[in-house]
């Protein structure tokens, strides 16, 4: 399956980036892809190696940042046997295996300056020398590097190449964050619902209330598209009505009233505060309970459907007039087997 299909939107801005990745793509030349986290670089990517003359060869990628800084050269650029310790082998780099094809580089701004070094020698000679070995290897390899880091001012600050930033930076395709991409949140949330709820085997997707929709046009999404997918794919899991329109975002997958405090979290308990003493129960026999647990879970049922029964049956109204969140109140509902139609 061809990924760059995923590439979905309407807002101006992605428009502009979509196609300055398109008049790139057919080019030999290295392209910098910028873009906050989440934001598609990898699609981008890959746009440009499937509308180029190397889309039959290979797409290499390597994260930069995945791998401590004494593999990334002999990740690179391959080893001979006996290179160093551990070496019992010689091993292809990625350039070679990138030959003819197009390599990514992701996380471009962690490279040591040694192997920024090493890089630049690559694209101004178009060889690569194993380490190890004394005789360059010819590739041909079309590089596309992206990062989320500010190369310009790193370069400024001695801490990027300045020359291998500019041999990179032909052509520089910055995405915008998901944030300043006016209506392609409900565009993209309705592709990633749509889908789920195919996986899910739900018969239609009943679609999302206005509320929902409201609530993800506001959020900031600070992990772009990548956590709008995450988002809206956990909620349309965690639905329970597949005939209703999807009332509730999941967009914490941590936030839960059991949710464990401890010192290493940094977040500090709230302090106890003792509860109001309850009003004498008519109902409620005190010299009669022998079961407390049974007699408490009674009592909460009792509670519970008394202030459904008030708020007519509104789930919601409900868990506010209980102080529950709606989540709380869900549980409590099915530990007690209390069934709700509507």
């Amino acid at each position: 399956m061809d990924r760059t299909t995923q590439l979905i939107g309407q807002s101006g801005a992605f428009l502009d980036a979509v196609e300055r990745t398109s008049r790139a793509a057919p080019l030999r030349r290295p392209v910098l892809v910028i873009g906050e986290r989440g934001t598609g670089k990898e699609l981008i990517a890959e746009r440009l190696h499937r509308l180029s003359s190397r889309w039959q060869e290979p797409l290499v990628t390597m994260n930069c940042a995945a791998l401590p800084e004494t593999l990334i050269e002999a990740e690179l650029f391959g080893h001979e046997a006996g290179a160093f310790t551990g070496a019992t082998r010689p091993r292809t780099g990625r350039f070679e295996e990138a030959d003819r094809g197009t390599l990514f580089l992701d996380e471009l701004g962690t490279l040591s300056m040694a192997a920024q070094e090493r890089l630049l020698r690559v694209i101004e000679y178009g060889e690569v020398t194993r380490i190890g070995a004394s005789r360059p290897i010819r590739v041909d390899v079309r590089i596309v590097a992206a990062t989320n880091e500010d190369l310009p001012a790193m370069a400024a600050a001695g801490r990027f190449r300045a020359d291998l930033l500019d041999r990179l930076s032909f052509e520089v395709i910055t995405l915008p964050p998901l944030r300043v991409r006016e209506g392609d949140v409900a565009v993209l949330a309705e592709h990633f619902a749509r889908r789920m709820a195919a996986e899910l085997g739900w018969e239609t997707w009943p679609g999302f209330t206005p509320d929902v929709a409201a609530q993800m046009e506001a959020f900031a999404w600070p992990g772009n598209v990548r956590e709008l997918r995450n988002v809206v794919e956990r909620s349309v899991y965690r639905w329970d009505y597949p005939d209703r329109p999807v009332g509730e975002m999941q967009f914490d997958p941590f936030a839960s009233p059991w949710k464990p405090v401890g010192p290493s979290s940094g977040v500090h308990p709230a302090p106890e505060v003792a509860p109001s003493p309850l009003p004498p129960s008519a109902s409620l026999d005190l010299d009669g309970v022998t079961d407390l647990r049974a007699a408490v879970d009674a009592h909460e049922r009792a509670i519970v459907e008394h202030h459904l029964a008030r708020n007519r049956f509104n789930q919601r109204q409900t868990a506010k007039a209980l102080g529950l969140s709606y989540d709380q109140l869900r549980h409590c509902l099915r530990r007690h087997g209390i069934g709700i139609n509507g």
